[in-house]
């Protein structure tokens, strides 16, 4: 009797047995190919060894943060420097501006026609941010690092101009990449190109933990435990970006002619967690903010709110938590709107059984969002806050009052780890745990889409992985 195989191997097999959906995930391998060999491809009149001391002391700032999802490329100052984020910044200002400005608010509505309007406005957006940020970066290298620290060899308009023509037209060519991606390829494009970015760290955070083991840094247990931790928190992540609120809709019947449509129950799915990673980067974005400006500039006021604003601060965990908080209700008030639901559910011969169509149907909708919107952002608040904690601890001594007393507590108490962390400089963050957990979910669910279509099982034999999307 032959060995019964592995469905995850008899799966991949499936995947390179189908022509149409070898080319594709070949394709979107190679795109990812070309993309990461432009991330080590230098922009001239740069001083690599001076940057990179320059990045050494940025982590917490907003360079240190981009780093991470270009890959590295902003620390070696690439042509990919500022990566595919133009991008995504354009396309949450487009987003935004569809609520506020009539024409593209009509655009949104018009179908495929007004998505490509629409998309190429996005392009156009991003051509404009990314030949600002390319100017405002240059002219923050040439004064970054002061006169002991030249990262600029020869500054000055022609320097400038180079960067800015540079930046812009890798940015240009990693977002032309992203939509050969999605459309030739498997996946969302984008999606892909920030998880390829992410996960190239990943051997060098291996690399580190196996020194840190063979130095005796770490005991093997600590190394045990950093992995359960960090198996839970992926679980946990897969569970909640999974979760979602089913609101049951019955349709009445109508009679058109001889025929008869609707009868059938349904459901509105409202995910736990709406707005996806986009607050964690506007929050972090934000007290990135401070500590990027006292990196730049000699300013004693700087300097203090850079200090004040550091990872484990209590001003810094107070305001990300806000700001996580603030941004996932405003983000998803902007992509849901529950009155234009009620009216669609309304017009379609449909209501919610006991409530009534119309005003009730949306406030009972908009109350059951704004639950599942808090626990969401509860979510993102404890994944995020997870990893710095590990990383820096939490730093007691600056509370008022209480402050030096239970920092004394702690260091007497043998619990000066709580204050301190646990040493963990592994790469491993919240926001990049989303992104990653997030598109390998999406990417696996489109591939498994495309087994069940030809007939072949999926990675699982029980039931079919269901992506953010549903």
């Amino acid at each position: 009797m032959p060995e019964e195989r592995s469905p995850i191997l008899s799966s991949i097999q499936n995947i390179f047995s189908i022509p149409d959906l070898r080319n594709r995930v070949l394709f979107m391998l190679a795109m990812l190919a070309v993309y990461r060999i432009g991330a080590f491809i230098p922009t001239p009149g740069i001083n690599s060894d001076a940057l990179d001391q320059l990045f050494q002391s940025s982590g917490g700032t907003i360079f240190g943060f981009l780093n991470v999802f270009t890959g590295g490329a902003l620390r070696r100052f690439s042509i990919f420097a500022l990566g595919i984020m133009p991008y995504i910044t354009a396309s949450i200002i487009l987003q935004l501006a569809t609520v506020v400005v009539p024409y593209l608010e009509k655009l949104s509505k018009e179908g495929e026609l007004g998505r490509k309007k629409i998309t190429q406005y996005t392009r156009y957006l991003t051509v404009v941010l990314t030949l600002f940020q390319g100017f405002m970066t240059a002219v923050a290298l040439e004064k970054a690092g002061g006169d002991s620290l030249q990262i600029v060899t020869n500054p000055g308009w022609g320097f400038r101009l180079m960067v800015m023509i540079t930046l812009t037209t890798g940015t240009a060519f990693i977002m032309w990449i992203g939509e050969q991606i999605t459309e030739r390829g498997i996946g969302n494009g984008i999606s892909l190109i920030i998880f390829a970015g992410i996960v190239v760290g990943l051997p060098s955070a291996i690399r580190f933990i196996w020194v840190q083991l063979s130095t005796r840094e770490w005991n093997i247990f600590e190394v045990i435990m950093l992995v359960v931790v960090m198996v839970v928190v992926v679980a946990a992540v897969v569970f909640v970006e999974r979760g979602q609120r089913k609101i049951p809709v019955q349709y009445a019947k109508r009679v058109v002619g001889r025929k008869v449509y609707g009868g059938q129950a349904t459901h509105l799915p409202l995910k736990v967690n709406s707005g996806g990673v986009i607050p964690v980067i506007f929050a972090a974005s934000i007290v990135a903010i401070p500590s990027t400006l006292g990196s730049l500039f000699e300013n004693p006021f700087m300097r203090g709110m850079s200090t004040a604003l550091s990872q484990g601060m209590p001003l810094y965990v107070l305001i990300y938590v806000a700001a996580i908080i603030f941004f996932c209700f405003f983000y998803v008030s902007i992509i849901f709107n529950p009155n234009e639901v009620a009216d669609n559910i309304r017009k379609y011969g449909g209501y919610i059984p006991g409530i009534r169509p119309g005003r009730r149907t949306a406030e009972y909708i908009d109350r059951i969002l704004s639950r599942l919107t808090l626990a969401g952002a509860i979510y993102l608040v404890l994944i995020c806050l997870l990893p710095e904690f590990m990383i820096s601890g939490f730093k007691v001594q600056p509370l008022p009052w209480i402050g030096p007393w239970l920092d004394d507590l702690l260091s007497s108490a043998n619990m000066s780890w709580i204050t301190t962390g646990l040493g963990v400089t592994f790469y491993f963050g919240g926001t990049s745990l989303l992104i990653v957990v997030g598109v390998a979910m999406d990417t696996v669910q489109q591939i498994e889409s495309q087994l069940i279509m030809r007939h072949y099982d999926g990675f699982l034999k029980k039931g079919r992985i269901r992506g953010r999307r549903g």
